[in-house]
């Protein structure tokens, strides 16, 4: 194919990404240019969902002080909550009965937070910034940055009417030239442009490698009058071994909605881990199906939680671009928040920019203020006060537990200033060293479900003939020697049965049914071979969340 001619499009700052870190930020860049008598910076928001809000899931309680930063009266502008936490326990789980812990830990706890949708409230922020009259262009993946002399200068965004080989269709569009004087990276979780600009400028050298979990949760819709709203509950051990850092989650959202969900580590050394399956059992504990009794499984969502922490952070600025929110790894993994930390990444960044933009100095150097007030702020001082958490459960539950405790005494510190980590998948094991698994019982449909049932509920959607944007480098490896050192775990960890592994006729084969895609990258982190890579598939595809 020769070389497309593109549109271009010049603007100050470009974010890519319309969550709550990128669109923070471009509202406090033109609040703020405003406040100080100046020219609002002009600023393109590029969000690959079809629309502000589609692909933004969240554990669903926030705690508000990103929030109240940014926009102070929120509430009164009617941002929309599913109310305030007004009860919360911990529960340990037996396979049969529920044991609830005398106590929240006081750094666990959720005093002051608000049950949320993020989708809902991501929509809301996205109609915040249209009404600064800032330029949202949803529906477009950024591909690829530009970069001139070292410095990236903008991005690309994706071709569009690309068949599956990569040949133009007769609706082919060459992807647009977004040109900036400073790009935001605020893509979420494991973001394909912010992971490459850290691999290639090594933003991470000397760091501890970043760690992840796995999360998948579904909505239900209640018979009127089951929840009042407003409690929270968080479970440990059952269903998950103790040799897997993770537990569950249930939310009480409003409209007698509820949220329910499990969180894995995607270091557990178990190849046959399934979160989507875990999730599954969870709901078939006595205490959990009474409570969905009469319900009705309404949304489903999953993806990848960085969880690596303070240890892991990168360096969050380079010449002409920055790194926010999940990007960047700024979550809370005791707590299990990040909202909020996106929110006042995206604040950070606004004011550095501002400055740098006054100054006509868009260097490494100049921007590294925004690292600065991050590792140094209230986001950096967060982080740190729970520095050494996730580390130790890459050991096994009871260690991670034991120096948890010993870091609840010591101010975050344990046994030493800075705990290691090895990435997830290093500490993946063969399959022959696992007894055999128990026999789960088969979907009913009514309180459980398949993967295809719960996908269908996440609305995923993704034209059929376009390359796929699941790229396996050596399907050999993955049927043959991964099949038979780990048992295919790309079936299992997957919570959308994109992976399978088909059977018969001249040997097993590998086929990828990348239409189920919930952009989790799960697979992109747990692969044990690091030979599957996930790329942003044509602008709008994916999934199409409510109330997640």
């Amino acid at each position: 194919m020769e070389q497309a001619e593109r549109e271009r499009l010049d603007v100050d700052v470009v974010v890519v990404g319309a969550g709550p870190a990128g669109l923070a930020a471009a509202i406090h860049l033109v609040r703020s240019a405003r406040e100080r008598g100046l020219e609002p910076p002009s600023v393109a928001v590029l969000e690959k969902a079809s629309e502000i809000g589609g692909h933004s899931i969240s554990g669903a309680v926030m705690d508000p002080r990103g929030l109240d930063a940014l926009i102070p009266d929120w509430r009164e502008r009617g941002a929309p909550v599913e109310g305030p936490v007004e009860e919360e326990a911990m529960l340990f789980l037996g396979k049969r009965r529920a044991f609830r812990l005398p106590f929240v830990p006081g750094p666990m706890r959720h005093h002051g937070g608000v049950i949320v949708s993020l989708q809902r409230l991501v929509a809301w922020l996205g109609a915040e910034a249209e009404k600064l009259e800032i330029d949202l262009f949803a529906g477009f993946a950024a591909a690829a940055l530009l970069v001139e002399d070292g410095r990236v200068v903008g991005v690309r965004t994706g071709d569009r009417g690309l068949d599956k080989r990569g040949r133009p269709k007769g609706n082919y569009e060459p992807g647009y030239d977004i040109r900036a004087k400073v790009t935001l990276l605020a893509e979420g979780v494991r973001g394909t442009l912010a992971e490459r600009l850290i691999r290639e400028r090594h933003l991470r050298d000397g760091r501890n490698p970043m760690i992840y979990a796995g999360g998948a949760k579904e909505v239900w819709k209640l018979p009127a009058g089951r929840i009042r709203g407003g409690r929270v509950w968080h479970t440990l051990g059952w269903p998950l071994a103790r040799d897997t850092f993770g537990g569950g989650f249930i939310y009480e959202m409003g409209d007698d909605h509820l949220s329910i969900g499990m969180v894995v580590g995607l270091d557990s050394p178990d190849p046959r881990l399934n979160v989507h399956e875990k999730l599954q059992e969870l709901k078939r504990h006595p205490f959990v199906a009474e409570m969905l009794r009469g319900g009705e499984m309404v949304a489903y969502a999953a993806k990848a939680i960085p969880e690596g922490g303070y240890w892991s952070l990168p360096k969050l600025a380079t010449d002409g671009a920055l790194l926010l929110g999940d990007s960047a790894g700024l979550v809370n993994a005791m707590r299990l928040k990040g909202i909020h930390l996106a929110i006042e990444s995206g604040i950070a960044a606004a004011e550095v920019v501002l400055d740098a933009l006054a100054a006509d100095d868009v260097s490494a150097s100049r921007l590294m203020a925004y690292d600065r007030r991050i590792r140094d702020g209230e986001v950096g001082r967060e982080l740190h006060r729970v520095r050494n958490f996730r580390q130790p459960y890459q050991r096994g539950l009871l260690h991670g537990l034991a120096h948890t405790a010993l870091q609840l005494v010591t101010g975050g510190r344990g046994l030493r200033e800075r705990y290691p980590a090895v990435e997830d998948h290093r500490l993946t094991r063969p399959v022959a060293e696992f007894p055999r698994e128990d026999e789960v019982p088969a979907p009913d449909g009514s309180l459980t479900f398949d993967k295809m049932a719960d996908v269908y509920r996440s609305g995923t959607r993704h034209e059929e003939n376009q390359p796929p944007h699941l790229v396996v480098v050596a399907p050999d490896l993955c049927v043959e020697e991964c099949g038979k050192t780990y048992g295919h775990p790309c079936e299992k960890f997957c919570p959308a049965g994109v992976y399978e592994i088909v059977r018969g006729g001249e040997g097993p084969r590998l086929h990828l049914n990348f239409s189920n895609c919930v952009h989790c990258k799960i697979c992109d982190i747990a692969d044990p071979y690091g030979v599957i890579y996930w790329t942003p598939p044509e602008g709008g595809d994916g999934p199409r969340y409510r109330l997640t």
